[in-house]
Protein backbone atom coordinates (compact mmCIF):
# COMPACT_ATOMS: atom_id res chain seq x y z
CA UNK A 1 0.00 0.00 0.00
CA UNK A 2 1.29 3.43 -0.90
CA UNK A 3 0.17 7.08 -0.92
CA UNK A 4 -0.01 9.23 -4.03
CA UNK A 5 -0.69 12.94 -4.35
CA UNK A 6 -3.64 14.03 -6.46
CA UNK A 7 -3.44 17.56 -7.79
CA UNK A 8 -6.76 19.42 -7.70
CA UNK A 9 -6.97 22.72 -9.55
CA UNK A 10 -9.73 24.48 -7.59
CA UNK A 11 -8.33 23.68 -4.11
CA UNK A 12 -4.89 24.71 -5.41
CA UNK A 13 -6.17 28.13 -6.52
CA UNK A 14 -8.00 28.61 -3.22
CA UNK A 15 -4.83 27.67 -1.30
CA UNK A 16 -2.69 30.10 -3.30
CA UNK A 17 -5.17 32.89 -2.58
CA UNK A 18 -5.29 32.11 1.15
CA UNK A 19 -1.51 31.87 1.42
CA UNK A 20 -1.06 35.16 -0.47
CA UNK A 21 -3.70 36.83 1.72
CA UNK A 22 -2.16 35.56 4.96
CA UNK A 23 1.40 36.56 3.99
CA UNK A 24 0.29 39.97 2.69
CA UNK A 25 -1.73 40.83 5.80
CA UNK A 26 0.98 39.44 8.08
CA UNK A 27 3.56 41.68 6.41
CA UNK A 28 1.18 44.65 6.72
CA UNK A 29 0.85 44.06 10.46
CA UNK A 30 4.64 43.71 10.71
CA UNK A 31 5.06 47.09 9.04
CA UNK A 32 2.56 48.67 11.40
CA UNK A 33 4.37 47.15 14.35
CA UNK A 34 7.69 48.51 13.06
CA UNK A 35 6.17 52.00 12.77
CA UNK A 36 4.87 51.78 16.35
CA UNK A 37 8.28 50.58 17.54
CA UNK A 38 9.94 53.56 15.85
CA UNK A 39 7.36 55.85 17.45
CA UNK A 40 8.09 54.35 20.86
CA UNK A 41 11.79 55.09 20.33
CA UNK A 42 10.93 58.67 19.38
CA UNK A 43 8.78 59.05 22.49
CA UNK A 44 11.61 57.85 24.70
CA UNK A 45 14.20 60.03 22.99
CA UNK A 46 12.16 63.23 22.96
CA UNK A 47 10.66 62.67 26.39
CA UNK A 48 14.13 62.64 27.91
CA UNK A 49 15.34 65.81 26.17
CA UNK A 50 15.49 69.20 27.86
CA UNK A 51 12.37 71.36 27.38
CA UNK A 52 12.34 73.35 24.14
CA UNK A 53 11.44 77.02 24.41
CA UNK A 54 8.67 77.85 21.92
CA UNK A 55 8.85 81.32 20.41
CA UNK A 56 7.26 83.36 17.65
CA UNK A 57 8.85 81.45 14.77
CA UNK A 58 6.53 78.77 13.32
CA UNK A 59 7.73 75.25 14.08
CA UNK A 60 6.57 72.16 12.17
CA UNK A 61 4.55 69.81 14.34
CA UNK A 62 6.69 66.78 13.44
CA UNK A 63 9.81 68.56 14.69
CA UNK A 64 8.48 69.01 18.21
CA UNK A 65 5.84 66.31 18.65
CA UNK A 66 6.21 64.48 22.00
CA UNK A 67 8.91 66.97 23.03
CA UNK A 68 8.73 68.76 26.36
CA UNK A 69 8.22 72.45 25.65
CA UNK A 70 8.01 75.72 27.52
CA UNK A 71 6.44 78.99 26.43
CA UNK A 72 5.97 82.40 28.07
CA UNK A 73 2.98 84.61 27.39
CA UNK A 74 -0.65 84.98 28.40
CA UNK A 75 -3.90 83.15 27.81
CA UNK A 76 -6.59 84.63 25.60
CA UNK A 77 -9.57 84.18 27.96
CA UNK A 78 -12.16 85.20 25.36
CA UNK A 79 -11.52 82.06 23.27
CA UNK A 80 -12.19 78.94 25.41
CA UNK A 81 -13.02 75.81 23.42
CA UNK A 82 -14.35 72.51 24.74
CA UNK A 83 -13.63 69.13 23.18
CA UNK A 84 -16.58 66.85 23.91
CA UNK A 85 -16.74 63.12 24.66
CA UNK A 86 -13.54 63.00 26.69
CA UNK A 87 -14.39 60.76 29.67
CA UNK A 88 -12.06 60.42 32.63
CA UNK A 89 -12.30 58.04 35.57
CA UNK A 90 -15.75 56.98 34.42
CA UNK A 91 -17.06 60.56 34.29
CA UNK A 92 -18.11 62.53 31.21
CA UNK A 93 -16.35 65.78 30.49
CA UNK A 94 -14.44 68.06 28.17
CA UNK A 95 -10.88 68.95 27.32
CA UNK A 96 -10.46 72.68 27.75
CA UNK A 97 -8.45 74.32 24.96
CA UNK A 98 -7.37 77.94 25.01
CA UNK A 99 -5.10 80.02 22.77
CA UNK A 100 -1.95 81.31 24.41
CA UNK A 101 -0.35 84.50 23.06
CA UNK A 102 3.41 84.08 23.01
CA UNK A 103 5.22 86.94 24.74
CA UNK A 104 6.57 89.69 22.50
CA UNK A 105 4.77 88.49 19.39
CA UNK A 106 1.43 88.01 17.66
CA UNK A 107 1.97 84.24 17.48
CA UNK A 108 -0.29 81.92 19.48
CA UNK A 109 -0.29 78.26 20.43
CA UNK A 110 -3.30 76.20 21.47
CA UNK A 111 -2.91 74.89 25.01
CA UNK A 112 -4.85 71.89 26.27
CA UNK A 113 -5.26 73.15 29.79
CA UNK A 114 -6.88 70.08 31.26
CA UNK A 115 -10.08 68.12 31.78
CA UNK A 116 -13.29 69.53 33.23
CA UNK A 117 -16.42 67.55 34.16
CA UNK A 118 -19.70 68.08 32.37
CA UNK A 119 -22.85 68.96 34.25
CA UNK A 120 -25.09 65.88 34.44
CA UNK A 121 -28.03 66.20 32.09
CA UNK A 122 -26.97 69.68 30.95
CA UNK A 123 -24.82 69.08 27.90
CA UNK A 124 -24.80 72.70 26.70
CA UNK A 125 -23.96 74.18 30.10
CA UNK A 126 -20.30 75.17 30.08
CA UNK A 127 -18.20 74.17 33.08
CA UNK A 128 -16.58 76.65 35.42
CA UNK A 129 -12.82 77.10 35.44
CA UNK A 130 -10.23 79.71 36.32
CA UNK A 131 -7.73 81.31 33.95
CA UNK A 132 -4.56 82.95 35.30
CA UNK A 133 -4.09 86.56 34.28
CA UNK A 134 -0.97 88.28 33.03
CA UNK A 135 2.25 86.71 31.82
CA UNK A 136 2.75 83.09 32.83
CA UNK A 137 4.98 80.22 31.72
CA UNK A 138 3.28 77.13 30.35
CA UNK A 139 5.16 73.83 30.26
CA UNK A 140 3.95 70.61 28.72
CA UNK A 141 4.29 68.21 25.82
CA UNK A 142 3.86 69.22 22.18
CA UNK A 143 1.26 67.15 20.34
CA UNK A 144 0.15 67.21 16.72
CA UNK A 145 -3.29 66.14 17.95
CA UNK A 146 -5.09 65.92 21.27
CA UNK A 147 -7.01 62.86 20.09
CA UNK A 148 -9.98 62.41 17.81
CA UNK A 149 -13.44 60.99 18.42
CA UNK A 150 -16.18 59.95 16.02
CA UNK A 151 -17.84 63.00 14.49
CA UNK A 152 -21.64 62.75 14.60
CA UNK A 153 -23.50 65.09 12.28
CA UNK A 154 -22.13 68.36 11.03
CA UNK A 155 -19.15 69.85 12.90
CA UNK A 156 -20.04 72.77 15.15
CA UNK A 157 -18.79 76.22 14.22
CA UNK A 158 -15.45 77.10 15.74
CA UNK A 159 -16.20 80.13 17.88
CA UNK A 160 -15.56 81.25 21.47
CA UNK A 161 -17.13 78.84 23.92
CA UNK A 162 -17.89 76.22 21.24
CA UNK A 163 -18.38 72.57 22.16
CA UNK A 164 -16.54 70.59 19.49
CA UNK A 165 -15.84 66.95 18.74
CA UNK A 166 -12.43 67.54 17.18
CA UNK A 167 -10.19 70.47 16.33
CA UNK A 168 -7.03 71.08 14.32
CA UNK A 169 -4.79 74.16 14.77
CA UNK A 170 -5.47 75.17 11.17
CA UNK A 171 -9.23 75.20 11.79
CA UNK A 172 -8.78 77.45 14.79
CA UNK A 173 -6.44 79.77 12.91
CA UNK A 174 -9.00 80.18 10.09
CA UNK A 175 -11.88 80.85 12.49
CA UNK A 176 -10.04 83.21 14.85
CA UNK A 177 -7.80 84.90 12.26
CA UNK A 178 -4.92 84.52 14.71
CA UNK A 179 -1.42 83.32 13.88
CA UNK A 180 -1.15 79.86 15.46
CA UNK A 181 1.60 77.29 15.83
CA UNK A 182 0.64 74.01 14.04
CA UNK A 183 0.59 71.94 17.23
CA UNK A 184 -0.95 71.78 20.69
CA UNK A 185 0.67 71.87 24.11
CA UNK A 186 -0.70 69.45 26.69
CA UNK A 187 -0.07 71.39 29.88
CA UNK A 188 1.65 69.06 32.31
CA UNK A 189 2.24 70.98 35.54
CA UNK A 190 -0.42 69.92 38.09
CA UNK A 191 -3.31 72.38 38.06
CA UNK A 192 -4.05 74.61 41.03
CA UNK A 193 -7.24 73.76 42.89
CA UNK A 194 -8.63 77.16 41.88
CA UNK A 195 -8.35 76.24 38.19
CA UNK A 196 -10.90 73.42 38.64
CA UNK A 197 -9.01 71.32 36.08
CA UNK A 198 -7.50 67.83 36.04
CA UNK A 199 -4.38 67.00 34.02
CA UNK A 200 -4.30 63.22 33.92
CA UNK A 201 -3.51 62.98 30.23
CA UNK A 202 -3.79 59.45 28.79
CA UNK A 203 -0.49 57.90 27.77
CA UNK A 204 -0.12 57.09 24.06
CA UNK A 205 -1.40 53.58 23.36
CA UNK A 206 0.93 52.12 20.75
CA UNK A 207 -0.18 48.50 20.82
CA UNK A 208 2.97 46.99 19.28
CA UNK A 209 2.18 43.59 20.80
CA UNK A 210 -1.29 43.66 19.20
CA UNK A 211 0.20 44.03 15.72
CA UNK A 212 2.69 41.27 16.40
CA UNK A 213 -0.14 38.98 17.49
CA UNK A 214 -2.21 39.78 14.40
CA UNK A 215 0.81 39.14 12.17
CA UNK A 216 1.32 35.72 13.76
CA UNK A 217 -2.33 34.84 13.17
CA UNK A 218 -2.18 35.76 9.48
CA UNK A 219 1.04 33.83 8.93
CA UNK A 220 -0.50 30.86 10.75
CA UNK A 221 -3.49 31.02 8.40
CA UNK A 222 -1.15 30.84 5.39
CA UNK A 223 0.72 27.85 6.82
CA UNK A 224 -2.49 26.02 7.77
CA UNK A 225 -3.98 26.55 4.29
CA UNK A 226 -0.87 25.14 2.67
CA UNK A 227 -0.70 22.13 5.00
CA UNK A 228 -4.39 21.40 4.54
CA UNK A 229 -3.97 21.38 0.76
CA UNK A 230 -0.98 19.04 0.94
CA UNK A 231 -2.43 16.59 3.48
CA UNK A 232 -5.83 16.32 1.82
CA UNK A 233 -4.20 15.83 -1.57
CA UNK A 234 -2.72 12.46 -0.67
CA UNK A 235 -4.76 9.40 -1.46
CA UNK A 236 -4.11 5.88 -0.27
CA UNK A 237 -3.80 3.31 -2.95
CA UNK A 238 -2.52 -0.21 -3.62
CA UNK A 239 0.36 -1.51 -5.69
Amino acid sequence: MRYSFHFRAIPFVATVLLVALGVSLGQWQDRRGDLKTALQAKLSERGGAAPLVVGAQPVAAEQVEFRKVSVAGEFVPSWPLFLDNRPQDGKVGFYLLMPFKIAGSDMHVLVARGWVPRYTGEHDRLPEFHTPKGTVIVTGVAKASVGKVMQLGQPAQVKPGAILQNLEPGQFAAASELAVQPFFIEQSVPADAADKLARNWPAPSLGVEKHQGYAFQWYALAVMALLFFVFTGFRRGTN
